[in-house]
């Protein structure tokens, strides 16, 4: 005959802490720096010319760099009958800064490679403008 099996002491067990996980919120998306880019190559003698759609002081940021050489520009505007000189600069490989629009109207820059050899123009636009067109 068996013996009756003694009671066994039942220990109660905590659950284990949940570690708390914090919510995570996806991070923002970052803006990019520019709205628009253009990449366009020149050949000896060649020019190009790229206009910003502009309201009256309406304001625009620009970068421009060049690869294989520097370029000839001129930042200019023209609209109903206006026209207007920013800065013309001469054998130049960068630029860089800001268009606020005297008049309503087209605002931009015209490139020409002076060099023996094919230059690579990067135009990076943002600000307050309708749209980048290449003009000619």
């Amino acid at each position: 005959m068996t013996e009756p099996a003694e009671p066994v002491a039942e220990t109660a067990v905590a659950p284990e802490p949940q570690a708390e996980l914090a919510a995570e919120e996806p991070a923002p998306a970052a803006k990019p720096e520019w709205r628009d880019e253009i990449r366009v190559v020149l050949t000896p003698g060649e020019g190009t010319e790229y206009k910003l759609t502009m309201e009256e002081g309406a304001v625009a940021r620009y970068s421009w760099t060049t690869e294989g050489g520097p370029l000839n520009y001129d930042t200019h505007g023209d609209g109903s009958g206006q026209s207007i000189s920013y800065e013309k600069g001469r054998g130049v490989a960068a630029d860089e800064g800001d268009i606020t629009a005297a008049f309503t109207g087209n605002h931009g820059w015209f490139f020409r490679n002076r060099n023996a050899g094919d230059v690579t123009l990067v135009l990076r636009t943002d600000g307050d403008y309708d749209e980048l067109k290449k003009a000619m």
